[in-house]
This record gives C-alpha cells, structure tokens and sequence, in this order.
C-alpha cells in the first residue's frame, strides 16, 4: 500500500463518552458533551486537512466509546500493522474492528501472541531508525521487544510511572529524526537518561503544559497540531521553525486523550526512518 501525501485514520466521536474509568483522567461524574466534543473533533479534522492530510475515516461503533483514539488501533510498519492487545477488557471489542479496517485497506495485519499487552502508536514510537517503547502501564516490555524482533530495529524500553500520562505519547512526541518534545516526570531515570542519549534535540514540556497534553500533537513536516493552552511550547517550537495550529481538545482530555491520540498516520510518522 502506498501514500503520496500524509494519511490519517481518525474515527468520529459518534459514540464517544466517558463510560468507564481506566485512567486517572476519565471520571463517569464528569461527562464529555456530545455537541462540544464532534465540534472539537470536527476542528481537528480541518486544521488537519488544512495541512494538506489526507484522512480515512473508521466508522464508529456503539459500545467502544474510544474506538474515536484511533493512535491505540496499532502500529503501522510498510504495508504491516501491528494490532493492538488492550490491557483492559472495556477496550478489548475494539481490535476486531481496527482489523477489518485494515485488511479492507490493504494492510497485512500482525496479531500479538497471547498476553502480550500492547497499545499500537500510543506506546511505541520510531524517531529515527529507533522505536521508543512507552511500558508497564498498559504495553508490556516483552510486547515491545517481539515487535521490534519482527521489524529488526533496535527498540529502547522507556518505563512509564506516572499513572497520568499511561500512554508513552501522554509524555513523547517525536518531530523528526533528530528532535522531540517530552515531559521528564513522566519517565524513570533510566528512561530520562535514554532520551537524552538517543534523541539530539530534546525539548521539554512544562508540567502546566504537559497536563494540558503538550506531547500529545499531531506532526505534519514542520507543523504541528496540538491542544490550546501550550504556549510555551508553542514558542519554543516556532523558533525552532515548527509552525504550530492550536485547537481546543478538553472534551477528549476528560478521556485522557488529545491531538495525537485521535490520530493515527497510516504513511509512517515524519520522524520515523522504518527498517
């Protein structure tokens, strides 16, 4: 399968609500509104569009209210997707779906052998010839090290201990081969010192930002789409020649999840150099 321009599986929040409680940000008392949340997610799409992206779309299912987090579906290599293996049973129904999906499109889908928990783009991430590794609260180490077995690259593990930012791209974002954006606090200090040692160009998120889901942007070339209320990092990313399009997300933060997690790119990340 192949792409002549950016493309990006997003699924419309049709369904989306908060209907269970898996992380520290979904609370049932605290409902997303239906009417906020299409017009945030039809935001998102446009400004998307806008940078020229092409995007599919998923049909929604009633039932799998984060079926609309479409970076969990899998992680994309070539004309392969890793599926994912959820770690809690609300989010299970949701594979079977993102398989059919894909075999429709043309991929060739990899099926996680049993118990390997793992959550596809929201846990692992290529900046350059190398696949960051989000694990402990949702993928296992041991998932990750069996996908970067069967893509033959190296993968570096990063242990994830802050139950807020679940995912590795809560806390990580990378922008090209050499940069990425990243909240410190969100990984041990081994995982710090990994990042420092592999990825040139860091730049880290402050903990207002980081809370706002900094690192949970969508990068297209030099732009980045990503949530209000990131102003510092926008600065910083605009002298570093990145311009940057701020849309407001909060409905799908009530799910802990943001720009990046309701995106998925179908050609490879543009910081991604695939083995």
């Amino acid at each position: 399968m192949s792409f002549d321009t950016p493309t990006i599986l997003m699924c419309p929040p049709d369904y989306y609500g908060i209907e269970y409680e898996i992380n520290p940000w979904m609370s049932r008392s605290q409902q997303s509104d239906p009417e906020v949340a299409r017009q945030q997610w039809e935001s998102l799409y446009q400004v998307l569009n806008s940078l020229n992206a092409r995007i599919e779309l998923l049909t929604p299912v009633k039932g799998l209210p984060d079926l609309v987090f479409t970076a969990n579906a899998g992680l994309i290599w070539k004309e392969r997707v890793f599926l994912a293996l959820f770690r809690h049973e609300a989010r299970q129904g949701e594979t079977p779906v993102d398989q059919e999906w894909f075999q429709d499109a043309g991929f060739e889908t990899i099926e996680m052998p049993d118990d390997y928990f793992f959550e596809g783009a929201g846990d692992a991430l290529f900046c350059g010839e190398t696949l960051f590794a989000g694990y402990l609260i949702r993928s296992d180490v041991r998932a990750m090290q069996w996908v970067a077995e069967k893509m033959n690259c190296r993968v570096i593990p990063l242990q994830l201990v802050d139950d807020f930012y679940y995912h590795l791209d809560t806390c990580f974002c990378p922008l090209s081969e050499t940069e990425a954006i990243y909240y410190p606090p969100a990984f041990d200090e081994y995982g710090q010192q990994a990042l420092k040692e592999h990825v040139p160009h860091l730049i880290p998120v402050v903990e207002k930002e980081a809370q706002r889901f900094a690192c949970n942007a969508v990068v297209i070339g030099k732009s980045v789409a990503l949530n209000t209320g990131c102003p510092q990092l926008e600065k910083d990313l605009n002298q570093l020649g990145y311009e940057t399009y701020s849309t407001p997300l909060d409905e799908f933060i009530k799910a802990g999840g943001s720009a990046k997690c309701l995106t998925l790119r179908l050609d490879g990340e543009c910081a991604a150099v695939w083995p």
